[in-house]
C-alpha cells in the first residue's frame, strides 16, 4: 500500500468526559407516556440560543472533543495535507455561454472561496465569432467572506439586461439569506437588501425588479415578492399551510416562473409571467395529496413531470388553461424507467432518468427520435449539468465513478460525440489503475436485493482482515450514487474497503425504492443496512466486528437505529448532524421542519400508531444499558434542519445509558450550521478529523 507509517493511537490516557445534568420531563401523548431527562437542552428562545447552562454543557462537549483530538494531531495533520495536496489550489471551473457573456469560477490559490468572472462576447459580423474580452471580477466571495466565521453564498442571478446582478448570501449558517444587488457596469453593491430570504432569485423580464421567496420566524419558505430596484415590495403569493414550503425558478424559456408549493408528496405550481407587472398567478393543476409534479416551459408549451399516472413519473405536455385532464403523454415512466429530471432547449429535451438502477440520460430532439448518450464505464454516476441558454446546440452534464474523478462532458447534438471539458486534477498523482470497483447485490432479511457500491485498492485481499467503512444515508427519496472522492483515497492507501449501501429510503432502485423505506416501512432502512454489514462480514470483505459507518442528518438516524439494531457488527461510527430524536421532534409541530416532515415519518400528534412506530425505533428514545462501539458525533448551533440539541441529546443519553467504557465525543460547530464549516480547507479539517476518528477505532481506543 502506498501509506506505510504506523501511528500509536492508543492514547495513554483520556480526559474526563461531561456529564449533562439530567432533569426528568415528561410528555403524554394518546394516553401513554415518554420521559426526557435531557428536555433541558433545547433553549425555548431558539433559533437563538442564549441559555448559559445549555453553552455551558456544549462548551464543555468541545473542550473534551479537542483534548482528546489534540492527542492525535499528528496524524491529523497528515491527513489534512494528503487530502488538501489532491486538491488543485488555483482550480478553475469549466466556462459556460449565456447570452452576450462568458462566464467562469475559480479559486485563486489558497482561497477559500470562489471568485466569479465573465467577459463579453459581443458578435463581430466580419469575423463571424464572438471575439474574447478580458474577464471581470463580478463576485470575490473571499472578499465578501472576510472577517466572517461562515459564509456561503446562495443564488446568483444575473439580470436580462446583463448590467445587474442579485446575489444571496448566509454569514452564519441557519440558511437565512440576505440579498444584494450590484450593478456590473460600474461595481457597486445598492443598499437595499432582503434579508431573512430562503436566497432564491428569479428576475422579471425589465430587469428593474425580481422575485424572492421570504422564511418566516420558524425558517419555513412561505412568501413570494417581487422587489422593485425603485424600493417597492410586492406581494405575490403567500402560502399559509405551514406543512408546505415554497421554492421559485425560471423556466428554461425564460418566460415564466414557477412557484412550487410542496411537501415531500404532494405539490402545488404556479406560473408567473415574467414580462408583466401585475405578476398574476396560474395556476397549473390543484393539489391533491399524493400527486407530485414539476413544470417547465420551452418552445411549446409547458412540460410536467407528474407521478400521477405512474409511481416513476411520466413527462406530460401541459396547457394550463385546460386542467390536468387535458394533460398529454410524451414518455412514459415504467417500473424499470425512472424519470428523475428534464430541461427543455429550444430544438431537444434532455431527460434525466435510471433504468434498472442506472444513471442515464436520454437527448430527445422536437422532430426526430429520442436516443441516450452512451457513458464511459459500467458503474458511474451521471446528471444534467449547467446549460443556461435555450438555444445551444450541446448538452453538458457531470460525470463519475468509484474510481474515476468528477468530469465535465459537453454531448454534441450533431456529431454525437462526447467532449471532454474537464477531469478534476488530483496535484498529488492518482493512478485509477491501482484501485478496483465492484458492485453486488445483498439479499435483505426480507428478499429485497440491495445493491452495494465497494472500491479498494487493488493489493487489498477478500479475507485479509482488513478494516472496512460502510456509508449510508436512505431517506427522502435521495439516492448515494457511486461517485468518486479524493478524501476517501487517504483511507483506501491505508488498507481500507469503502462500500456505499444503496439502502431503501433512497431512489436508487426507483421511486418505489424510497417508499419502501418511510413511514410503516422505515426499519427496511435500518435491516438493509445491518443485513449488508452481515453480508460483508460473512463474505470475506470485513472481519467480524471490524466494519465502521457513517451518516449524516436522516443517514445519522440511520447511525442511531443500526447502532442500537447491532452494535457487535460495528468497529465505530460517525454521526454527522444526527436526526436521531425524531418520536420527541416529530410531535414538535412548531419546529419549521415538523409539519412538513409528516408524510415522511408519519404524525404521531394526531396518529397513535404513528406515535408507536416512531417510538419503536427512535434512535434516542431506545438508548440502552448495553455496549457500543466508539462514537463521533456533529452538530451545528445554528442548523435549522437538525437542530443542535438532537446530537447533543443523543451523546447525554449515551454516555449515562451504555454500558461500555468506548470512546464517545461531540463537536458542534458554534459559528456554522447543517453543512458544517463553510471554506473549502476548513471543510477538509473535519474530514481530517472523522478519518482520524475511524483509525483511532480500529485501534481499540477506550475512553
Amino acid at each position: 500500500m502506498p501509506v506505510t507509517s504506523k501511528f500509536r493511537l492508543l492514547a495513554p490516557e483520556l480526559p474526563v468526559a461531561p456529564i449533562a445534568k439530567r432533569e426528568p420531563h415528561t410528555q403524554t401523548h394518546h394516553g401513554k407516556s415518554h420521559i426526557d431527562e435531557y428536555f433541558w437542552l433545547k433553549d425555548p428562545k431558539y433559533p437563538e440560543v442564549t441559555d448559559s447552562d445549555i453553552l455551558a454543557y456544549l462548551q464543555e462537549e468541545n473542550t473534551y472533543y479537542e483534548s482528546v483530538m489534540n492527542k492525535h494531531q499528528l496524524l491529523t495533520d497528515t491527513l489534512f495535507e494528503e487530502v488538501k495536496g489532491r486538491i488543485k489550489e488555483d482550480e478553475d471551473g469549466v466556462p459556460w455561454q449565456d447570452g452576450d457573456y462568458d462566464y467562469r469560477w475559480a479559486f485563486k490559490k489558497g482561497a477559500q472561496y470562489r471568485t466569479w468572472y465573465r467577459r463579453s462576447r459581443t458578435p463581430d459580423p466580419s469575423q463571424g465569432e464572438f471575439p474574447e474580452g478580458d474577464w471581470q471580477v463580478i463576485l470575490d466571495e473571499t472578499v465578501e467572506a472576510e472577517a466572517k466565521e461562515f459564509f456561503k453564498l446562495g443564488d446568483m442571478a444575473i439580470s436580462p439586461s446583463g448590467e445587474l446582478m442579485a446575489f444571496s448570501a448566509d454569514t452564519n449558517g441557519s440558511e437565512r439569506f440576505t440579498i444584494f444587488v450590484r450593478n456590473l457596469m460600474t461595481g457597486e453593491t445598492y443598499k437595499d437588501q432582503i434579508t431573512e430570504s430562503s436566497g432564491e432569485i428569479v428576475w422579471a423580464s425589465d430587469s428593474k425588479s425580481f422575485y424572492c421567496v421570504k422564511v418566516s420566524e420558524e425558517w419555513r419558505p412561505y412568501l413570494v415578492l417581487r422587489h422593485a430596484l425603485s424600493g417597492e415590495t410586492q406581494s405575490v403569493y403567500e402560502e399559509k399551510d405551514t406543512s408546505f414550503f415554497v421554492h421559485i425558478s425560471g423556466t428554461s424559456s425564460e418566460k415564466y416562473m414557477v412557484i412550487r408549493s410542496a411537501d415531500h408528496v404532494t405539490a402545488e405550481s404556479h406560473a408567473v409571467l415574467l414580462d408583466i407587472d401585475d405578476a398574476r398567478c396560474d395556476l397549473i393543476a390543484p393539489r391533491q395529496t399524493g400527486h407530485d409534479y414539476y413544470v417547465d416551459h420551452g418552445r411549446d408549451g409547458f412540460v410536467v413531470r407528474s407521478n400521477k399516472d405512474q409511481t416513476n413519473f411520466s413527462l406530460y405536455s401541459a396547457d394550463i388553461k385546460g386542467g390536468i385532464d387535458s394533460w398529454k403523454l410524451v414518455i412514459a415512466g415504467s417500473d424499470t424507467r425512472y424519470i428523475r429530471g428534464f430541461q427543455l432547449f429550444q430544438d431537444f429535451m434532455a431527460v434525466q432518468e435510471r433504468i434498472d438502477g442506472l444513471d442515464q440520460i436520454l437527448v430527445a430532439p422536437n422532430e426526430t427520435e429520442a436516443y441516450h448518450i452512451d457513458m464511459p464505464e459500467n458503474a458511474y454516476e451521471a446528471s444534467v449539468g449547467n446549460n443556461p441558454e435555450f438555444h445551444q446546440k450541446h448538452l453538458r452534464f457531470g460525470y463519475s465513478s468509484m474510481v474515476t474523478p468528477p468530469t465535465v462532458f459537453d454531448f454534441d447534438l450533431e456529431t454525437r460525440q462526447l467532449n471532454l471539458r474537464k477531469e478534476q486534477e488530483i496535484p498529488s498523482g492518482y493512478d485509477k489503475s491501482e484501485y478496483q470497483t465492484e458492485r453486488v447485490m445483498v439479499e435483505a432479511r426480507d428478499g429485497a436485493m440491495v445493491p452495494v457500491s465497494i472500491v479498494y485498492h487493488k493489493e487489498w485481499k477478500k479475507g485479509g482482515g482488513a478494516p472496512l467503512h460502510l456509508y449510508g444515508y436512505g431517506a427522502y427519496g435521495l439516492g448515494m450514487s457511486p461517485s468518486f472522492s479524493s478524501a476517501r483515497l487517504s483511507l483506501l492507501d491505508r488498507g481500507f474497503v469503502y462500500a456505499i449501501a444503496h439502502i431503501r429510503g433512497g431512489d436508487e432502485q426507483g421511486y418505489s425504492w424510497y417508499e419502501a423505506g418511510k413511514l410503516d416501512c422505515r426499519e427496511n432502512t435500518f435491516n438493509d443496512f445491518v443485513d449488508v454489514a452481515s453480508y460483508l462480514t460473512t463474505e470475506g470483505y470485513a472481519q467480524a466486528g471490524g466494519i465502521s459507518i457513517s451518516g449524516g442528518s436522516a443517514g445519522g438516524e440511520l447511525m442511531g437505529a443500526v447502532l442500537n439494531q447491532a452494535p457487535d457488527l460495528f468497529k465505530g461510527a460517525v454521526l454527522h448532524v444526527p436526526f436521531v430524536d425524531v418520536l420527541n421532534t416529530m410531535l414538535d409541530k412548531d419546529l419549521p421542519l415538523t409539519p412538513i416532515e409528516w408524510p415522511e415519518w408519519g404524525n404521531p400528534v394526531e396518529d397513535e400508531g404513528a406515535y408507536d412506530h416512531i417510538r419503536s425505533y427512535c434512535p434516542y428514545t431506545n438508548v440502552e444499558a448495553k455496549n457500543y462501539p466508539p462514537m463521533m458525533v456533529t452538530g451545528g448551533i445554528n442548523d435549522p434542519r437538525v437542530t443542535y440539541w438532537e446530537p447533543a441529546k443523543w451523546t447525554a443519553k449515551m454516555r449515562a445509558v451504555k454500558a461500555d467504557n468506548n470512546l464517545l465525543m461531540m463537536k458542534i460547530n458554534m459559528e456554522a450550521g447543517h453543512g458544517g464549516k463553510s471554506g473549502r480547507f476548513e471543510r477538509l479539517h473535519e474530514v481530517a478529523e472523522e478519518y482520524t476518528f475511524l483509525l483511532m477505532a480500529f485501534d481499540q481506543v477506550n475512553g
